[in-house]
């Protein structure tokens, strides 16, 4: 783990929805091959940041620099082609197509023709096709899936469905991951195998950045961890130092 080097740079970064603001000149610097992962309470501005980062959401103002590439402007499917990819909130999968397609379609955003086009299966994509079948499963192995791949999405429990998200995800090949909330709604068990499968990610040169709320999930992964409080960055630190802050303690921890 190197952690020495900036892949994404967050500078300035304001966001304003109408009289409310979400950021508020929010400044983070986030270490390649790290795990960070970005606390707070519920409206602290968290799910704003991956979705200016990711081109769902246009910045009110301030700079995000990717691998020393601007992002402001860049359509989502372009960001995710820079290497960045990501899971949301609410699982968003395809529940009628297999978990083997749903993973194909993250990976078709690499492949010459795209979804629609490769659909249609024309004599000339047909090999392109069978190496992103073969990509596909290769990462529903890896997230443990591998026996599920021919069943319909959304027959299965919402902690496989979010392995699926996870896995389509992977299939782009991101250099930077970001996971919003991988752990909601999962029980203990399925809590623990979330956290080994976000480790074994950043064993594989990939950075990680986490919203989340399972704080012990936090602790147990995290090499950094951001708090963040009405769009602004209260505290930064390890877990350790996290854990023992005042202001964090006081504005989201408890007293």
């Amino acid at each position: 783990m190197s952690g020495n080097n900036s892949i994404l740079q967050l500078d300035g970064l304001r966001k304003v929805f109408g009289g409310v603001v979400a950021l508020d000149g929010l400044c983070l610097s986030v270490g390649e091959d790290t795990i960070t992962s970005v606390i707070g309470p519920n409206g602290a501005g968290k799910t704003t940041v991956f979705n200016l980062v990711t081109g769902y959401l246009a910045p009110s103002s301030g700079a995000m620099i990717y691998k020393n590439t601007r992002l402001q402007g860049a359509k989502p499917h372009k960001i995710a082609l820079l290497g960045i990819g990501r899971t949301f909130q609410n699982v968003r999968i395809f529940p009628d197509m297999t978990v083997l397609e749903n993973v194909m379609v993250g990976r078709h955003a690499r492949s010459r023709a795209g979804v629609t086009v490769s659909a249609l299966l024309p004599a000339f994509l047909r090999p392109e096709e069978k190496r992103i079948q073969a990509e596909a499963r290769s990462w529903l192995g890896f997230v443990g899936l591998a026996d599920a791949m021919d069943m319909p999405a959304g027959s299965l429990p919402l902690g496989k469905q979010r392995m699926v998200e996870v896995a389509r995800a992977l299939a782009i090949e991101p250099d930077l991951l970001l996971l919003d909330e991988p752990a909601s709604g999962l029980n203990s068990r399925e809590t623990i195998a979330m956290g080994d499968l976000i480790q074994r990610i950043r064993e594989n040169q990939i950075t990680v950045v986490l919203v989340e709320h399972d704080m012990e999930l936090v602790m147990e992964v995290s090499d950094r961890v951001a708090v963040m409080n009405f769009g602004r960055l209260v505290a930064e630190g390890t877990p350790r130092e996290v854990q023992e802050d005042p202001e964090v303690i006081t504005a989201y921890l408890g007293e």
